[in-house]
């Protein structure tokens, strides 16, 4: 019996949910800027006494591997490692817009092999992290950052109903909802809930990560901001 431990905070929401042979058991998160370092933990203990679980009865933790934001990640696997290392159960990392485009098929749509989805994570201005899935969710596209304007998708949006969705698509409405075939989707939300079909497939692989070695997917070097006067 796989019962694996999820975590997602590749953006504002910290997310952690439980999943047993690929079955949500349970999830608690909440979407609020620069709480992951305060909530996370408490969230993981909630959840375990929620599902009556305990640490010892984890066969392995995923977590969202990004990209996304810089510090967000870094919290999430810092927790990840640490329970592995505390557990001794393997790491199992999983693409944060794999997971999005994972979740978001599951949970809305019957679709046709011509239509696309893009999930965006915001990154800055009009910025974004994206990348292209078919409806297998398999990604034709890849992950990169990309400046959004009303050219962006042009050769895709000719052929393909492509739908958008993250915080990153919910910004750039304006310019993507110029084209016909362009669905933008504002009530998306990142959570661990999308890792469940896509950790259970690798832990049924053994597809684990190096605890000691294992880096989150920041795609772009850490930029400080300047302080406000």
């Amino acid at each position: 019996m796989a019962l694996i431990l999820q975590i997602e905070t590749a953006t504002q929401t910290c997310s952690v949910a439980l999943a047993q042979d690929g079955v949500l058991l349970a999830y608690k998160e909440q979407t609020e800027r620069n709480i992951h370092a305060s909530v996370i933990t408490l969230f993981i203990e909630e959840l375990m006494q929620k599902a009556d679980k305990k640490f010892q009865d984890l066969e392995a933790i995923a977590v969202s591997m990004g990209p996304g934001s810089y510090t967000g990640l870094r919290i999430g696997v810092s927790t990840a490692k640490g329970l592995c290392y505390a557990l001794d159960i393997p790491l199992i990392a999983v693409n944060t817009l794999e997971a999005m485009s994972s979740g978001f098929v599951a949970n809305h749509f019957s679709v046709n092999s011509q239509t696309l989805f893009c999930p965006m994570i915001d990154a800055r201005r009009m910025e974004v992290y994206c990348a292209i899935f078919n409806a297998e969710t398999q990604q034709i596209q890849e992950t990169k950052a990309e400046i959004i304007d009303e050219h962006s998708f042009k050769h895709l949006l000719t052929s393909n109903i492509i739908y958008f969705f993250g915080d990153g698509a919910t910004k750039c409405e304006s310019v993507l909802g110029l084209h016909l075939n362009a669905r933008v989707i504002d009530d998306f939300e990142n959570s661990a809930r999308h890792l469940t079909r896509l950790a259970h497939e690798k832990f049924l692989k053994n597809e684990f990560e190096d605890v000691a070695y294992f880096e989150p997917f920041y795609l772009k070097d850490f930029i400080a901001g300047k302080k406000a006067n």
